[in-house]
């Protein structure tokens, strides 16, 4: 019995590890798909830049990192720092190339880039609780 106490033990260790990472990537891949950078997996094509809802994204992993300070291993520190420095800094140049390019790009109340009511699914097939 304490055999398979163990065997489950290393089972929840590893996954968590991969769980946690596998989580921040998933939520760093749908920002840039906000972000216009990666194909919408619904459609298979480039959306144009959503800055609010890549902004939401970005804000939920500062939460995660805040929720989580001093309950991380240092690789999953190093990637969710890692991550949210290259998420914002991809949200400035986005923000600031369409700035540049269309006037309007700066009113942050545009209709495209309303997000959904809760229940609804995301032009990128995510359900918004």
């Amino acid at each position: 019995m304490a055999n398979e106490q163990h065997t489950g033990a290393d089972e929840h260790d590893d996954g968590s590890d991969l769980s946690f990472a596998a989580f921040v990537l998933s939520l760093a891949h749908t920002t840039a798909v906000h972000l216009g950078d990666v194909p919408d997996p619904a459609s298979g094509h480039p959306s144009p830049p959503n800055l609010q809802a890549a902004s939401q994204m970005i804000d939920i992993l500062a939460l995660l990192e805040e929720k989580t300070r001093g309950n991380l291993t240092a690789e999953e520190r190093q990637l969710l720092d890692q991550v949210l420095y290259e998420l914002r800094l991809r949200f400035v140049e986005v923000r600031t190339a369409g700035a540049g390019s269309r006037p309007e790009a700066a009113s942050p109340r545009r209709e495209e880039t309303v997000v959904p009511p809760s229940g609804s699914r995301t032009p990128s097939g995510i359900i918004i609780p």
